[in-house]
């Protein structure tokens, strides 16, 4: 485990199999959940495949299936190193803004496809009705989400400053 002066490398890798096991419980894969909470551990907040390998003991393969996986989600980034072939794998301090963020856009599609559904179905049936409150739903979520989003920026901006 990738460690700074002065910390226990036991402590850290505990701490990186236990948060991924968190993240395992509310769904992620695991690979993904131990590459994310590793770089997430990690000072520089970055590490190369030969790093996270070793690291947590797994396989190039390994990693590379985790970092694909991360980045569709848009929690992790991939950057070259300069003057090499290697890359450099992130993770940013407001990883879960972009990663809530991103999920609008998904919400958006839901929200189009249930609208279909219920011109389909016709607002008066049954299933025409589970429909429309699953759309309102979506539609409630999606403003809250981006209410709530506006007040975190403004929040970390205060606490933190212009990141």
């Amino acid at each position: 485990m990738t460690t700074g002066p002065g910390r226990d490398p036991g402590a850290v890798s505990k701490f990186v199999e236990g948060f991924a096991a968190q993240l395992v419980e509310a769904g992620m894969q695991r690979m993904p959940a131990r590459v994310f909470a590793a770089l997430l551990a990690s000072d520089s907040g970055s590490m190369t495949s030969a790093e996270l390998g070793e690291s947590l003991r797994v396989s190039p393969a390994a990693v590379s299936g985790a970092v694909r996986y991360l980045s569709q989600q848009h929690m992790v980034s991939r950057e070259r190193e300069p003057g090499s072939r290697r890359e450099r794998y992130r993770v940013h301090s407001n990883q879960w803004y972009e990663a809530l963020t991103n999920r609008e856009a998904i919400i958006k599609r839901w929200e189009s496809a249930l609208s279909e559904g219920v011109a389909s179905l016709g607002a008066d049936t049954p299933a025409g009705r589970r429909m429309v409150e699953t759309l309102a739903f979506f539609e409630f979520v999606d403003g809250e989400i981006a209410a709530m989003m506006e007040r975190w920026r403004l929040h970390r901006e205060d606490r933190f400053g212009q990141g």
